[in-house]
């Protein structure tokens, strides 16, 4: 049921047929869809190789019951002409929970492979779900909009102070970069003005605090300068953005003379 989806050869129409959506019946009320979950509701990083399996699942409810549910996701404008991506599920039927004897939960699992799935950076960021159910009398329901998932790009970040140890009232230098996954060519490279903050906390302390806040230059790179006060730990911090997590390095203790 898995393929690539390309500009050229997605469709609404392909979608729906892979998953076999059955055809809603008039003669009954349709399900309705209470609750859509994807990942646990995190959002989903990839690197550059790695595949990644997540849960998607599809809370309804209907007076005769739930049968199933089913569950995708795409990327684009619409599913007619301006999709670009699809990610379908690995089971042909969902598993479903009933809470009730009107309401269930069917989950899917879906396998992304970045060397596949994620052909183009421009897919970082917002995906649609598509989500339906089918009632046990045959009704059924499905949005190409019941919700929005993340899937971002994985960032890294380093963090050097020195010079190691320093001279009280003497000049740190810290150093770092910050890079995230290319998905066209399977590298990380440096991610260009972004605002990262500086954080430092004294050694006696367990909680960090901003120091400055600077950005990254055009490869990525990091530099800046503070004076020497206390033996403390020094990290860089980056808040994210809608196609790169947040990221935050672990501290770099200097040992101040």
């Amino acid at each position: 049921m898995r393929f690539r989806a390309t500009v050229a050869a997605a469709s609404g129409a392909l979608v729906l047929s892979a998953l076999a959506v059955p055809a809603a019946h008039a003669a009954s009320a349709d399900p309705v869809i209470s609750k859509i979950t994807v990942n646990g509701g995190k959002d989903v990083v990839l690197g550059t190789t790695a595949k990644k399996t997540v849960t998607v699942s599809v809370t309804a409810s209907h007076a005769s019951g739930i049968e199933t549910g089913w569950l995708l996701l795409w990327h684009g404008k619409d599913q007619d002409e301006g999709m670009d991506g699809a990610l379908l599920p690995n089971e042909d039927d969902a598993t479903c929970k009933a809470a009730s004897a009107t309401t269930s939960t069917c989950s899917l699992t879906i396998t992304i492979d970045p060397r596949v799935d994620l052909y183009k950076n421009a897919l970082a960021g917002s995906w649609h779900v598509l989500a339906g159910a089918e009632a046990k009398d045959g009704s059924s329901y499905y949005s190409d909009y019941a919700a929005t998932a993340k899937i971002q790009r994985l960032s890294k970040l380093t963090v050097n102070a020195s010079p190691e140890p320093v001279k009280k009232g003497k000049t740190i230098t810290v150093t770092g970069k910050l890079s995230r996954a290319n998905w066209e060519d399977h590298a990380y490279h440096g991610y260009a003005t972004q605002s990262v903050k500086l954080q430092f906390r004294k050694k006696t302390s367990s909680t960090y605090s901003t120091v400055k806040t600077i950005k990254t230059n055009s490869t990525g790179n990091l530099k800046t300068t503070v004076k020497a006060s206390v033996d403390g730990y020094w990290r860089y911090s980056f808040a994210g953005t809608s196609t790169t997590p947040a990221v935050t390095t672990a501290g770099d203790f200097v040992d101040v003379k």
